[in-house]
């Protein structure tokens, strides 16, 4: 991929969103459902889309908010649903629209008592300590955002009693209901005008940062952080975390410097990212070059995306981390530390995330649990306690409580960074340091994602692939070991093929939203093996494809 000549620079102002020109959009654009970039496409992350190209307009989030009321009337869900919102400037509107809808329908919906921004784990926090003990009468939620994206994104994205991201069948069964809807321009929506919404008997004002913050302590060893003076650096990204850091810090009596407090719906004080847009990418070096530029500043710093379910960890040692590796060390660090954690708990992680995992787990006689990628394969393992630590490579992760009980089923980007700086005060070396030391006993990991082009037809036969398909015995010049379709922990399709020799992998998977396919490869000899494995890899896909 080409690096934008910005990337990492100031973004210019004439590349700021135009924010007057995407609310009108947002409200005067009229989406066709005919045209299926237009349509509602309801994945574990949401619907996600632009106003300005009339894919994220008022009449999608009422329809798909309609929908989320069907479900949870077919689904016999009736306690409240925990309404959260990012900074996106859709956000505050859909918002509105969302409100509208849901008292309209009689559900009683918990919004942030100060009007501030929520994080997508504090509403999977507080759905899940609302169950806790309930075997009827649960809640749910909804959080307004479409995590890292430009701008000019809103997205709305739906979670069940379990805490987590809906399942593929619960969100097929939202997308259907919500185009149904959308075909008819949502009129069959009924809306209660706003005034009256968030004064309706069904409209409760709830106090989100309060009840995450003073919990943080039955998760993270707190007092280890206060008590060796971490110094702790904070970018939110202009993110849903801006009003939590100040509230975390003052009540636990730590260190932290949030170094942006600004929250602006154009984000201009975001670095552009690799193809020269704002993201809110916080495992781009591009977009997270303003915390980089501190890391001397702090033992360790780290930012997160828009909703905060994402963390980039930046350290004096190394700045910012590869993702793979921060997993590795916060699981190495946790199953060496957590000493009330059952025996029995695994370690979750998906098909394409790093190898050195796997020998990290064995090395802590821990049982590993590999799943498709999608955070939603690992909320039944976390909700159970079958899990203790779940994490993708997209910088995504969650763990159990110290006693081994559930904190969140979602991604939790503060209480990863957090851990950060807990495994500084306890180990007294930043996480980069720790990674060092942990390739020295495992072997150092080279890691890249690329993408190849491929056409829609192609990349539905590569989802279909078989391992029969893929005529080959060596890769890279190893003998293949294994060759997956399903994954092993779970035997779910993994969309795509897998293939591992003893030092090196490669993963192919179709992507949902561009003309390409993702390559994912790693190998444990060196880059310039890595090449070879990506070389290869490509030419086995594209025969395959043919």
């Amino acid at each position: 991929m080409a690096v934008h000549e910005l990337a990492g620079q100031p973004a210019p102002f004439t590349l700021l969103a135009n924010i007057p020109r995407l609310i009108t959009a947002y409200f005067s654009e009229r989406p066709d459902p005919d045209e299926p970039a237009q349509r509602i496409v309801f994945g574990t992350s949401g619907h996600r889309g632009s106003a300005l190209k009339r894919s994220f307009n008022e009449a999608h989030v009422l329809a798909v908010t309609q929908a989320i009321c069907d479900v949870r009337k077919k689904h016999r869900i009736s306690g409240p649903l925990f309404l959260g919102i990012d900074t996106h400037a859709l956000s505050e509107p859909a918002r509105v629209s969302a409100l509208e809808v849901l008292t309209a329908n009689g559900v009683a919906t918990m919004i942030d008592q100060d009007g501030r921004y929520t994080p997508t784990p504090v509403i999977s926090h507080a759905i899940l300590a609302y169950n806790r003990g309930r075997r009827d009468g649960l809640a749910d939620g909804i959080v307004i955002t479409p995590s890292h994206n430009p701008p000019e994104d809103g997205g709305i994205k739906y979670n069940p009693p379990h805490g987590g991201p809906s399942e593929t069948s619960l969100s097929a069964e939202i997308e259907t209901r919500a185009n149904s809807l959308l075909a008819r321009a949502a009129e069959e929506v009924p809306r209660v005008p706003i005034g009256q919404a968030r004064n309706a008997p069904t409209t409760h004002y709830h106090d989100y940062v309060t009840g995450y913050t003073a919990d943080l302590a039955s998760v993270l060893d707190i007092d280890a952080i206060r008590g060796a003076r971490v110094r702790i650096g904070v970018d939110p990204l202009g993110g849903a975390g801006v009003a939590f850091w100040p509230a975390i810090a003052e009540r636990y009596g730590i260190n932290i410097e949030v170094v942006n407090k600004e929250v602006d719906p154009t984000f201009r004080f975001m670095p552009l990212d690799w193809d020269g847009r704002i993201r809110m990418d916080c495992s781009s070096p591009h977009a997270m070059a303003n915390l980089i530029a501190l890391s001397k500043r702090f033992d360790v710093a780290f930012g997160n995306d828009a909703d905060h379910d994402r963390h980039g960890i930046v350290t004096p040692s190394c700045g910012l981390m590869n993702p793979n590796h921060y997993l590795a060390v916060a699981i190495d660090y946790l199953f060496s530390h957590r000493t009330r954690w059952p025996a029995t708990l695994a370690i979750g992680k998906t098909v394409v995330s790093s190898s050195l995992i796997d020998r990290v787990a064995a090395a802590c006689g821990r049982r590993l649990t590999e799943v498709p990628v999608g955070f939603k394969w690992f909320v039944k393992g976390l909700g159970e306690g079958a899990l203790g630590f779940a994490g993708e490579e997209s910088a995504g992760a969650s763990f159990v409580r110290k006693d081994g009980s559930v904190w969140t089923t979602d991604k939790d980007g503060l209480l990863l960074g957090l851990l950060a700086a807990e495994m500084c005060a306890v180990t007294q070396r930043d996480p980069g340091e720790s990674y060092e030391a942990l390739t020295r006993r495992y072997g150092a990991p080279v890691y890249e994602r690329i993408d190849a082009p491929a056409t829609r037809e192609q990349k539905a036969r590569l989802a279909r692939l078989t391992r029969g398909e893929l005529h080959a015995a060596m890769l890279a010049g190893e003998p293949i070991e294994e060759v997956l379709t399903h994954a092993p922990g779970d035997c779910n399709p993994i969309g795509g093929i897998k293939v591992s020799t003893r030092n090196g992998w490669f993963a192919a998977r179709p992507s949902g939203t561009e003309d390409v396919y993702k390559i994912y490869a790693e190998s444990f000899i060196g880059t310039e093996h890595l090449r070879r494995v990506q070389s290869e890899a490509h030419a086995l896909v594209s025969v395959a494809l043919k």
